[in-house]
């Protein structure tokens, strides 16, 4: 009569030690070593720390797939391996914060001038503050969304005019540019002190959308403050000095 074979049973260290294979163990060390490192770990430095006999190139790329579709992922970046948030979770970590930055001197001046002479081209804001005025000053207006180019001025080199915008005015709580405050609304609020010039008076805003006779519209490529790009030669590129 044929007997059947006695269960075994096994005991709960040599369970570990059956589930514990080198490979197994390799994964588990370097898993240990690149979520414990405070920057990503080269090859190099991962072998050193491994026993002796581990091939690292397959357990890298089984350890890869393995955080393939987790949370995390393990990725190659300059040569180094590190852990990262899967792309596609990215939105998680993102935080919107509202950075509060004060206007320098320069770009307040600059606003107010904009705002009371639009439009008005960088060399006539320079000549009213009566010092040069920088590309980051201007840089700086147009990132809040305050100014914005209008056109260009029909004088020789066609400088690109400014204007306030909506944001402007929502910002500064304005129904309209006419609400900016006048020369008496200035004195009394203690900006205009001491000798004015004689017939010195303050401009009456306006930001009329339409260009004035003594604009053009923009070109491509002026939103950029750039210029529109040149038309490529008929000739396939090639170009001859008379």
């Amino acid at each position: 009569m044929m007997g059947f074979a006695k269960p075994r049973i096994v005991a709960a260290e040599e369970e570990a030690d059956i589930s514990a294979t080198p490979r197994a163990e390799a994964l588990r060390f370097i898993e240990a070593l690149l979520f414990a490192a405070a920057e990503p770990l080269d090859e190099e430095t991962l072998a050193a720390r491994l026993p002796e006999g581990v091939d690292l190139t397959s357990a890298m790329r089984a350890l890869q797939a393995e955080y393939a579709t987790r949370g995390v992922n393990l990725v190659r970046v300059a040569g180094k391996w590190s852990f990262r948030t899967a792309k596609d979770l990215a939105w998680l970590m993102a935080r919107e914060a509202i950075e509060q930055k004060k206007l320098s001197r320069a770009a307040t001046e600059t606003l107010a001038i904009i705002a009371y002479h639009q439009p008005v081209t960088r060399a006539e804001i320079e000549d009213i503050r009566g010092v040069s005025t920088s590309k980051g000053t201007l840089d700086v207006l147009l990132e809040t969304g305050w100014i914005r180019p209008r056109g260009r001025r029909k004088t020789p080199g066609r400088p690109i005019t400014f204007g306030t915008t909506e944001a402007f005015l929502s910002h500064f709580g304005l129904e309209s540019i006419s609400d900016l405050p006048g020369l008496e609304e200035l004195r009394s609020a203690g900006l205009m002190d001491g000798q004015l010039p004689a017939g010195f008076a303050v401009p009456v805003p306006s930001d009329e959308p339409a260009l004035r006779e003594d604009e053009d519209p923009l070109e491509p490529g002026d939103l950029d403050l750039g210029l529109a790009p040149r038309p490529e030669p008929e000739d396939g590129g090639q170009t001859t000095d008379d």
